[in-house]
């Protein structure tokens, strides 16, 4: 921002942690609202989306006045944060309580989903804010009628310093006169302990069409005749490899072939895709479910089959049925970055 600069670290930890930006001459609309270009929200990897800074102004009542913010450009395109539960900031408190404003809006004067956290002077802090804590609000009113914040359309965020709470409020911590906050990230969270909120059907074979000496005389069809169906194995293994990089938390389900039979019988997970077989698809459906609520599932790619063979129908008897499985006993032998991959040659697969 041209009407910032920054200023010398005050110690070594603020050396690490921020580097300084003097706002105070920032330019004056609706309470002196300052823009800066902030790095990209990074909605898929763990990365600050807003790095390194720290505003620093005086704040006064005078001409109606009390409250002063930055605030970020419009994105270009909305960032979705769906998959997440929050927004937690890396900063350095001074005692003073602060405001959040998320908006889903590219208008300029409009509803900005809103929530209020107190800071502790002179100490870093990483504070949360859960989505669900945001309530809309518009010139410190609430918006009764707004419609619920989605958190798949994110333009822009503000963090404000204001004498208003909401509906008459007023922030118990304000004082005019110099303030400063320094921040050292802004970023989406995921509540811990991290559930999978993808998880991916895939199939066993992916990584087999190109791999270096594999018989394929011995692989299911879909292996075999790859090319023929459109390289339909390779553009699976795409698909996961996408979900992999992405930073979302997944789990990426590669069952052997499919059947109409019964869940119930017993089952074999693996990584690395070696196996053949086959698997009833109520079981698959079963897994999926299971995996969407267990942290041992996330981030884990990983084949499964019954231990039935092929040549043998699976029945289940209506009056004496199978218990039901606790999948996390398989989950918990799961490893992760076995993907099948580690044997393929370092070469484009031609499509």
């Amino acid at each position: 921002m041209d009407n910032c600069s920054p200023s010398p670290p005050r110690n070594e930890e603020d050396e690490v942690r921020s580097s300084y930006v003097n706002c105070s001459r920032g330019p004056s609309i609706l309470g002196n609202v300052l823009f800066f270009n902030l790095p990209k929200l990074q909605t898929l990897k763990p990365s600050p989306v807003f790095s390194k800074r720290s505003c620093t102004g005086v704040v006064s009542t005078a001409n109606n006045g009390g409250f002063t913010s930055i605030r970020t450009k419009n994105f270009s395109v909305p960032e979705d944060l769906s998959a997440y539960d929050g927004i937690e900031l890396r900063l350095k408190g001074d005692g003073c309580r602060y405001k959040l404003i998320v908006r889903t809006s590219r208008d300029w004067d409009t509803v900005g989903y809103t929530s209020g956290f107190d800071t502790i002077k002179d100490q870093w802090q990483s504070v949360r804010l859960p989505f669900s804590s945001l309530r809309p609000i518009f010139r410190a009113r609430t918006v009764s009628d707004a419609p619920p914040f989605d958190a798949s359309q994110i333009i822009s965020l503000q963090l404000m310093f204001s004498k208003f709470e909401y509906d008459g409020k007023l922030n118990p911590t304000f004082t005019e006169g110099p303030f400063q906050l320094p921040v050292s990230s802004i970023r989406a969270y995921i509540q811990d302990p991290i559930t999978p909120r993808f998880v991916h059907v895939s199939s066993a074979g992916v990584t087999r069409p190109e791999r270096p000496g594999l018989d394929l005389s011995k692989q299911p069809p879909a292996v075999r005749l790859n090319k023929e169906l459109g390289f339909i194995l390779t553009f699976k293994l795409k698909g996961e490899d996408v979900i992999r990089e992405s930073g979302i938390p997944y789990t990426i389900i590669r069952p052997c072939a499919l059947t109409e039979e019964p869940a119930g019988a017993d089952l074999i997970f693996d990584q690395g895709d070696n196996i053949t077989g086959k698997i009833s698809r109520e079981e698959v459906a079963r897994i999926c479910i299971a995996a969407l609520e267990s942290s041992y599932a996330c981030d884990k790619t990983f084949e499964v089959k019954s231990v039935i063979p092929f040549s043998e129908p699976y029945t289940v008897d209506p009056e004496n049925p199978p218990p039901e499985k606790d999948y996390n006993v398989y989950f918990k032998t799961l490893k992760d970055g076995i993907t099948g991959k580690e044997s393929l040659e370092q070469t484009p697969i031609p499509v």
